[in-house]
């Protein structure tokens, strides 16, 4: 994972030098290796505690998490489009490889694909408009929309359940895409996180990549230099949509029930996405899964200790970290290490 990544930060569009460090160039060797050893230490908790079923949930759910947090940085971190609404595109994946897997018995790994797309479409038509608004009024009006999918899916009970929601046969096999053993999900989970972010990888180096950092730089220099500013937002938003469905697909057939307060609530899904993004680094491919890695496993743990003494207070000391770390980590976990570094590291310091 590339450590010359930066996130969202206060650069004009006079400051070439700063886009230019932004990017990220580097060999295309060097960015592998970074990938696979990124990945090779995600996947240590698995090997350690691949014996604990306890911890093997709370390690399929953080793979996940990083993941849809890392599909949500593409349009979030790196074009800079504060989404809110990314509940919608998880419960397009949910509910569609669910209903067709329940009414049709059509396997999910049939469905995945085409409920991507879906979901993909449904993002261009819905960012067409609001790819107009900037800034908080952007994330107002993507939030509005994870409302209304919440109310239609309470009311559409032919497709959705309703309110009752919809409960997935337990038929284990491959097929299915339902295991008897929680490692199995653990390890579908890594897959899809490790899809994502090497997407993101290549995504840095492609000219897509380019032009969304040049959009979250400036996006009046970055149309008068040539850019189509709309079109880079939306097959930005079109690629972070479907990744999103897919993460979705995988969460329904994971937990095996969905309902509208699970798909969307706001504060698990809608604001969990850009949540774990924000704390691990915006704008960075490792910042994402840093975040669903610190995150996750801690407000679990606190849910355990806390739940029965004193009800709230896991969400009440979550809440007061995450304020904390806006304050005074700016740019992440991934921003203080680098800034870090450039302390300890000669002629460095200074410059910065």
């Amino acid at each position: 994972m590339s450590k010359t990544e930066q996130p969202i930060g206060t650069t004009n569009a006079g400051s070439g030098s700063a886009l230019a460090a932004d990017t990220g160039i580097e060999s295309g060797g060097r960015a592998l290796l970074k990938y696979l050893a990124g990945m090779a230490l995600a996947l240590l908790p698995f090997v350690l505690l691949v014996e604990d079923a306890h911890w093997l949930n709370i390690i399929a759910f953080t793979y996940l998490m990083g993941g849809l947090a890392a599909a949500w940085n593409i349009i979030g971190g790196f074009g800079g489009q504060f989404s809110l609404g990314h509940g919608v595109f998880f419960g397009i994946g949910a509910y569609l490889a669910a209903r067709l897997y329940v009414a049709y018995d059509l396997s999910p790994w049939l469905t995945v694909i085409p409920c991507a797309l879906f979901a993909a479409l449904v993002a261009v038509l819905i960012s067409w408009p609001t790819f107009r608004l900037r800034g908080p009024f952007f994330a107002i009006a993507t939030l509005a929309f994870n409302e209304v999918a919440f109310v239609i899916a309470s009311h559409f009970d032919s497709v959705t359940g309703g309110p009752r929601g919809i409960m997935i046969p337990f038929k284990a096999g491959f097929a299915n895409m339902i295991f008897r053993e929680r490692w199995q999900y653990a390890v579908l989970m890594f897959v899809f996180l490790a899809l994502v972010i090497g997407i993101t990888v290549v995504l840095r180096r492609s000219r897509l990549g380019y032009y969304l950092l040049a959009v979250r730089e400036d996006e009046d220099a970055a149309r008068a230099s040539g850019i189509n500013v709309l079109s880079v937002k939306l097959q930005g938003m079109a690629l972070s949509a479907g990744l999103t469905a897919v993460g979705g697909t995988l969460f329904a057939m994971y937990l095996r029930f969905i309902d509208p307060p699970t798909i969307f609530n706001l504060q698990e899904v809608g604001v969990k996405f850009a949540l774990l993004a924000l704390i691990g680094g915006v704008g960075t491919v490792a910042g994402p899964l840093l975040g669903a890695a610190l995150i996750i496993p801690f407000e679990n743990v606190l849910r355990a200790e806390l739940a029965n003494a004193l009800p709230g207070m896991n969400l009440a000391i979550l809440g007061l970290l995450m304020v904390l770390a806006a304050l005074f980590m700016k740019r992440g976990v991934v921003g203080a290490w680098r800034d870090l570094m450039l302390r300890f590291r000669p002629g460095k310091g200074a410059g910065k």
